[in-house]
């Protein structure tokens, strides 16, 4: 039976998330605390494990702090904090060298005196910058971090868990400060609600992606982190900055299969059936502008001509090439019998990355005493309205590590840990009608696409809000009359996220990065945040 209560855990650190955010902190965190990590699926399953480009990083003398400042300001659209971007610009060295010594392998090449770093271009970059290896860079970083992980005695992992709900003091109603005491955890193995006590809770539990019917994000991106920091009082910001990848492959045996966006950087080429760049026709750059330029060319020449895709075109590199560069694309694309060193690969735009969420420091804390957010679930203000390529795992990393330094100084602050009330399931009782969860997740990720794409107007976002506002009311009467589930706690979680994300479309009277409305095609002149309220939805 679903939803039975067990005992309570206690620890002094939990974070929820096993990506390179959640999985560096832990392994760092656990110098000063013990840590106990939670997952939804295995450990290696997250947003990290498919990240194929690599990590921004200025390691060459033709590069420098300020270049890679500058460009990730211009691809941010005027939202950028400078302040952050500095310091996670400059930091960066510093935690790649920490993973090199951890074993991670960067692919080199040869330079005529020995080994250097084979340094990618990816767009938006005025200089090669992205290290990488080969076209599977999450994979290895995931590999080495969750082996340090494992190998500490102070971090205890637990797969197949999944977050329901942040435990606080108001909602206790205790007197003194908000603050965090622990959350509700649905065991997936046992059906069993454990409630966990902690100081500290640390969200890193990615981005949304599944709000949207194409994605090139894993299914376990339901956006838990933002929805529960909200559930819990906590201010979202920036969630109408959903940035679609341009690139990603169209295919019915691969739908969610990404192209990296290192292809462009070495040459490859967005054309239409015609074979014509018609990119040049939006921006200079062409096929290496910034994501959010790129991915609003591609969807108007759909759009125009009725094309169900575009093409990316790297034949002239020859196959000898990508074997090496992209081995992992390569032998993908040829087992759906796609050549790319003999014919342009078919795609599409898809959603790919969430710039906003819980808005959180340069040490990852929140405004709610206790609680952190490192990753993509955070909104650090170094994206702004569209992130720069490969900058992802570098605020991670950069992220973590000052988390992690601030630990010992932030648990004395904090204090003891609460013990916190079991978990009553009152009369819920078994679903015996799933058909409606599996209905409502269909129906969320078909009008966000439809309505709250990469090209919006006043008239889209109204209906995707006036439906999703029943959606929600059918979701939560679901949620207390029923056992949970995890199917029914993801649903929850993504049902709310799309609604922040049409609040914050509506709430933006312009069109700044990745956020286009027809009925407001200017850029304002004063940048800001959207910010949404609890309350507010």
């Amino acid at each position: 039976m679903a939803g039975r209560p067990s005992q309570e855990f206690e620890a002094e650190v939990v974070v929820v998330g096993s990506g390179i955010a959640g999985l560096s902190f832990a392994w760092k965190a656990a110098q000063h605390a013990k840590v106990l990590l939670l997952t939804k699926k295995n450990a290696a399953e997250s947003n990290t494990n498919y990240a194929q480009g690599g990590i921004a990083c200025v390691t060459s003398s033709e590069d420098s702090d300020e270049l890679h400042i500058r460009d990730t300001m211009e691809a941010g659209a005027g939202l950028c904090q400078e302040k952050v971007v500095r310091q996670v610009v400059k930091d960066g060295p510093a935690r790649v060298a920490e993973l090199v010594e951890l074993g991670v392998k960067f692919t080199e090449r040869q330079n005529g005196v020995g080994q250097e770093p084979d340094l990618g271009k990816e767009a938006g970059h005025s200089k090669r910058r992205v290290l990488h290896a080969g076209d599977i860079t999450g994979r290895e970083l995931e590999k080495a971090l969750l082996a340090a992980v494992r190998s500490s005695p102070q971090i205890q992992i637990r797969e197949d868990i999944v977050a329901i709900d942040l435990v606080t003091s108001k909602k206790l109603k205790m007197s003194g400060p908000n603050r965090v005491l622990g959350l509700y955890v649905l065991d997936g193995a046992s059906q069993r609600v454990m409630a966990i006590s902690a100081k500290v809770v640390v969200l890193a539990t990615g981005g949304c992606g599944k709000c949207y019917l194409y994605t090139t994000n894993p299914g376990i991106a339901t956006g838990d982190g933002v929805a529960m920091a909200y559930r819990a009082g906590v201010k979202i910001a920036n969630m109408e900055f959903v940035q679609f990848h341009p690139t990603c492959l169209f295919h019915p045996s691969a739908p969610s299969f990404l192209i990296s966006e290192a292809l462009r950087g070495e040459g490859g080429l967005v054309v239409n059936a015609k074979g014509e760049d018609f990119t040049k026709k939006t921006d200079r750059r062409g096929s290496l502008a910034p994501r959010d330029i790129v991915a609003r060319a591609i969807d108007e020449e759909m759009k125009e001509t009725g094309a169900a895709c575009v093409y990316l075109d790297i034949r002239a590199k020859g196959g000898e090439f990508l074997e090496k560069r992209f081995p992992a694309i390569t032998e993908t694309l040829r087992g759906l019998g796609i050549d790319p060193a003999k014919q342009p690969i078919p795609v599409v735009p898809a959603a790919h990355y969430q710039c906003g969420g819980v808005p959180a420091d340069l040490d990852g804390t929140t405004e709610l005493a206790g609680l952190w957010a490192l990753g993509e679930v955070a909104c650090t203000g170094l994206h702004g309205a569209n992130r720069l390529a490969s900058n992802s795992l570098l605020e991670a990393l950069v992220m973590a590590h000052r988390a992690a330094e601030s630990l010992p100084q932030r648990l004395k602050k904090l204090g003891g840990a609460e013990s916190i009330p079991e978990w009553k399931e009152g009369k819920a009782h078994d679903a015996d009608e799933m058909v409606v969860i599996t209905h409502n997740w269909k129906e969320i990720r078909q009008l966000m696409w439809d309505y709250v794409g990469i090209a919006r107007t006043n008239k889209r976002l109204l209906r995707a809000r006036s439906r999703l506002r029943l959606l929600l009311q059918e979701v939560q009467e679901f949620y207390w009359n029923f056992r949970v589930t995890s199917d029914l706690l993801e649903l929850r979680n993504l049902a709310l996220c799309a609604a922040l994300i049409v609040e914050s479309a509506l709430a933006r009277k312009e069109s700044r990065g990745l956020h286009a409305n027809a009925d407001y095609p200017k850029v304002g002149r004063q940048p800001r945040d959207t910010v949404i309220t609890a309350g507010k939805i």
